[in-house]
């Protein structure tokens, strides 16, 4: 019994070595043999650039390769000859732009009878009106009264109107007059009593011991202020005058540009500041500079002032207190659109309350301007119109002289 078990347990060992054996001879097939070259797989192709906000992938081993098996690189081609250019002829750059001409304006001497065909535009309100019913054969109450109105409707205002009919009423019973020639010059004589014949209208811009005659132009937007202000320069300038212009108005877009476009073209210098700045500054430096270049007139234009503000009608009277530091203010001319009428009047009162005006000027005083406005605004503060424009024109701007504004009205 013993040697049965004994061989079972020989043969299980036997059999178990020889499955050992097998396995092991089958695994040895499986492997190539040494002498056999590697197998090269094909190089991965190279990882993209990692963008922004991506991670950068591991680097990869790539195959070796020997210095025999790298290829070398070809020698580049000789760059081709560049083709031939037509040259360009470059102009240079101005360095700096010429200086404006300087005009030579037109003297003053009798500019407003030169621009009577104007004027003449707004006879109909008053002078042919009037003459019509001065003419007529019986001059009675009805009459009177179309002629008060026909004056009424022409801004002469309710005073001198009724000032006016008083006297031709009693000089046309006195006289008899009644041809149209007559009545003509009856007319005339007494229309130029009532705009004054004897004021004083001559500009205050000669220069004085004190320095140059300072001229504040004053006035609300809209009038015409600024463009009056290089108008009275070519004035002055035409006159022999020499001129510095103050560039005040520190609140309206482009205004000291306009002001000084408007003084290149006759040779005046433009002092100005930076845009809303200190008007007072401006203006008392535009003295400064007349004083120091000895010049005859300092023409100051100042802001467009709303007469219903009141801080800005304080800050202009603060400009003319700044600028008599340097001497006594020679003229204060307010500008007004003599389009406007019986508004021209109201403004005119605001104005007379802030600073001291010495003179007129209406503008756009051709067309549907009625010419009744010069007496009424005279009457009003008391002071002459001394300027009057009659158009777009640089030289549309006249000294006032009421005879030949008469004979504007009424025609010949």
């Amino acid at each position: 019994m013993e040697y049965v078990i004994l061989a079972v347990v020989i043969a299980v060992i036997a059999i178990a070595a020889i499955a050992g054996l097998v396995v092991s001879g089958r695994r040895r097939q499986q492997l190539p043999p040494k002498s056999q070259a590697p197998v090269i797989t094909a190089p991965k192709p190279t990882p993209q650039e990692p963008q922004v906000g991506e991670e950068a992938a591991p680097p990869t081993e790539e195959p070796r390769r020997t210095v025999e098996e790298v290829p070398l690189p070809e020698a580049p081609e000789a760059p081709a000859a560049p083709e031939a250019v037509e040259a360009v002829e470059v102009e240079a750059p101005e360095v700096a732009e010429a200086a404006p001409a300087v005009e030579v304006p037109e003297p003053t001497a009798g500019r407003l009878v030169r621009l009577r065909s104007r004027l003449s535009r707004s006879q109909n309100s008053i002078g042919k009106g009037l003459l019509s019913l001065l003419s007529r054969e019986h001059l009675d109450e009805d009459t009177w009264e179309e002629i008060e109105d026909t004056l009424l409707t022409a801004d002469v205002g309710v005073a001198p109107t009724q000032e006016l009919v008083e006297r031709l009423r009693t000089r046309v019973k006195v006289l008899g007059t009644r041809t149209p020639d007559e009545l003509r010059v009856l007319l005339r004589e007494e229309l130029v009593e009532l705009i004054g014949k004897d004021s004083d209208r001559t500009v205050r811009s000669v220069k004085h011991e004190e320095g140059p005659a300072v001229v504040l132009v004053v006035g609300v937007n809209g009038v015409g202020k600024t463009t009056t202000t290089g108008k009275l320069a070519r004035v002055l300038v035409a006159d022999g005058r020499r001129v510095v212009l103050g560039a005040a108005d520190t609140f309206r877009a482009a205004a000291a540009d306009q002001l000084q476009t408007w003084g290149e073209r006759v040779g005046a210098h433009t002092v100005r500041g930076p845009e809303g700045g200190d008007p007072a500054s401006i203006a008392f430096d535009a003295v400064k500079e007349g004083i120091a270049e000895g010049v005859d007139t300092v023409l100051i234009d100042t802001a467009g002032r709303l007469h219903t503000k009141t801080g800005l009608m304080d800050e202009l009277g603060k400009v003319k207190r700044v600028v008599e530091k340097h001497g006594p203010v020679d003229e204060v001319l307010l500008v007004l659109d003599a389009t406007t009428g019986q508004n021209g009047l109201i403004q005119a009162r605001v104005f007379a309350e802030v600073v001291d005006i010495t003179g007129i000027v209406l503008t756009k005083l051709d067309g549907t301007a009625k010419g009744g406005i010069v007496v009424a605004v005279q009457r009003e503060l008391g002071v002459p119109v001394k300027l009057i424009g009659l158009g777009e024109g640089a030289d549309d701007l006249a000294p006032f002289e009421p005879g030949a504004f008469v004979d504007a009205l009424i025609g010949d």
